[in-house]
């Protein structure tokens, strides 16, 4: 059997290796071949091209981008072709695989194609379902609510879960405090500025200035910066003045660490506040999108909030959010400044996260084991 996974972002990256490896405990003579970046190549896998101009999200970036991604989808599709799986999972990352997954259609119509995970049609545009299902033999969902837009539809479907949940495991702050010579008994609030160029554009700053200005009310907190390492050089290259006050985690230390020692994160909104949550750690979420993507945004969402907690819990805002002109350093600060010197109001949120990850389904199996087993019950 041989497979080929591409993955577009970052977190993409991660959940395919991660998938990867629960096949190669079932399949060990699978033969795995990819597009993706240092999470792949952690299981020998060398992409044929840099993933990092992919990581691009809004209406304006995405028009700027849209000859890149188009040459890239185009190369991702042939570099498939050529391979000649059995089938190809194609990670995150909606308009571009839809085009890798066309293209592939195309010219080697034999292949299966598995999309990994389906859009949020629960969500926005569940016309989506139709698109996805007129290319993709299997589309692996997050969420059961995203079942019932796929029966009608000549597409298998299954749920698999959250990614993030199946990521728990316990951070150790007094680990984390030793290695950055942090003094574990005075608070940390840790900067999480996303994993996109856009978002270091858009969103980094704002968050940046925040924790310097939370420094300045209270020159206790100790600050902590963990970029993701697919924009790391991008981000420190940005901000070497502000970090000059923080510290910065080494490549390869455990981000479950970080989450678990800090008392409060300032955090882009993503992937990361469900890892928040799932070490018990209380945030303050921040997004921005340009202005034209963000009104088209808002037409088709279905919800008040963006935060995947907050969704969960009802559409409520158990965790504070500051989303396009709400997103200034002076109302982050304001908030993550409150929060510090209330223990209730921590304790909560820290409450009201955890109920929200029960929602999302926490204590299920393993995401990547699910989507294993699916993928192989498929092939076979």
């Amino acid at each position: 059997m041989k497979l080929h996974f591409t993955a577009a972002e970052a977190s993409g990256d991660l959940l395919a290796r991660e998938v990867m490896q629960a096949i190669l405990e079932r399949q060990p003579d699978c033969e795995l071949a990819g597009i993706g970046g240092s999470e792949m190549a952690r299981l020998g896998i060398q992409s044929p091209f840099d993933i990092a101009p992919l990581s691009v999200l809004g209406l304006v970036e995405g028009l700027m981008a849209y000859s890149t991604v188009i040459k890239l989808a185009d190369a991702a599709a042939d570099h498939i072709v050529e391979n000649a799986p059995d089938a190809a999972v194609l990670v995150d990352s909606w308009g571009f695989c839809l085009r890798v997954g066309q293209r592939v259609r195309a010219l080697a119509p034999h292949i299966r194609l598995i999309k990994l995970a389906g859009p949020q049609v629960w969500a926005s545009r569940p016309g989506r379902a139709k698109t996805l299902a007129a290319t993709f033999d299997q589309v692996l969902c997050l969420h059961e609510m995203e079942l019932p837009y796929y029966e009608q539809l000549p597409i298998e479907a299954a749920a698999i879960g959250v990614p993030a949940l199946s990521r728990g495991v316990p951070g150790d702050k007094a680990r984390f405090c030793a290695t950055h010579s942090l003094d574990p008994e005075r608070p940390i609030l840790l900067v999480l500025p996303g994993s996109r160029m856009s978002e270091i554009r858009r969103v980094a700053p704002a968050l940046m200035r925040a924790a310097l200005m939370v420094k300045h009310a209270r020159p206790d907190v100790q600050l902590v910066a963990m970029p993701a390492e697919s924009i790391a050089d991008a981000f420190c290259a940005d901000f070497a003045s502000e970090l000059e006050s923080m510290r910065v985690p080494d490549e390869g230390s455990p981000h479950g660490d970080a989450m678990a020692a800090a008392d409060l994160a300032l955090a882009c909104s993503g992937t990361v506040t469900s890892e928040l949550a799932m070490q018990g750690t209380p945030m303050v979420v921040a997004y921005k999108l340009g202005s034209l993507t963000y009104l088209l945004a808002r037409q088709i969402f279905r919800f008040k909030h963006v935060t995947l907690l907050n969704i969960a819990a009802g559409d409520q805002a158990i965790v504070p959010e500051f989303i396009q002109n709400e997103m200034t350093p002076e109302r982050l600060s304001g908030a993550a400044t409150e929060l510090l010197k209330a223990p209730g109001k921590l304790a909560a949120q820290i409450a009201g996260q955890h109920e929200a990850l029960k929602a999302m389904g926490h204590g299920a199996r393993p995401t990547p084991d699910r989507a294993a087993e699916a993928i192989l019950a498929g092939l076979e």
